[in-house]
């Protein structure tokens, strides 16, 4: 295969992993980690999420740094996505597979976690419509992800409380 061939084909694969993230209402990082998934222990799942929650929130300060508030955005709503998916693994052993099922188990860690934790999860959602709209500023992205670092901090040390290194 040529070297154009193999970008072609790349593409390819790369447009229907995005058709398929955005038909399920979740982004393709947290897409992608829902296939890799399927090869691991379930027994690993909730750190697995948790750690891909801590990096997407590095990588959100990384595109903020850099100016890029719709990528930044997007990282921020994927680590909110991935705290909510850890919660559920954790407290109950479900596998989360849709927005709608996000949205529901949201409300439960509302009542477990605090009331709190349903303005980190609005926060989060109004950066999944600005990484589709591109209407927030870094002032709008800074707060939002003050709120999801708690809430997947919240998260880590319920199903975690071991530090990490």
């Amino acid at each position: 295969m040529s070297s154009t061939e193999a970008i072609k084909f790349l593409r390819s694969i790369m447009e229907k992993l995005y058709s398929k993230a955005s038909k399920l209402g979740v982004s393709l990082e947290v897409y992608v980690l829902e296939l890799v998934l399927r090869e691991f222990d379930p027994s690993g799942h909730v750190r697995i999420y948790a750690d891909a929650a801590r990096d997407l929130l590095r990588q959100a300060r990384e595109e903020l740094e850099k100016g890029n508030f719709r990528q930044a955005a997007e990282k921020v709503w994927g680590a909110a996505a991935l705290a909510v998916k850890a919660y559920a693994e954790w407290r109950e052993g479900r596998r989360l597979s849709s927005h709608g099922e996000l949205w529901e188990y949201k409300r439960i860690m509302e009542r477990e976690v605090g009331e709190w934790a349903d303005d980190s999860w609005n926060a989060a959602e109004s950066m999944h419509t600005c990484f589709y709209e591109g209407w927030c500023n870094r002032e709008d992205v800074e707060k939002s992800l003050k709120k999801i670092e708690q809430l997947v901090e919240a998260v880590i040390n319920r199903v975690d409380p071991l530090p990490h290194i």
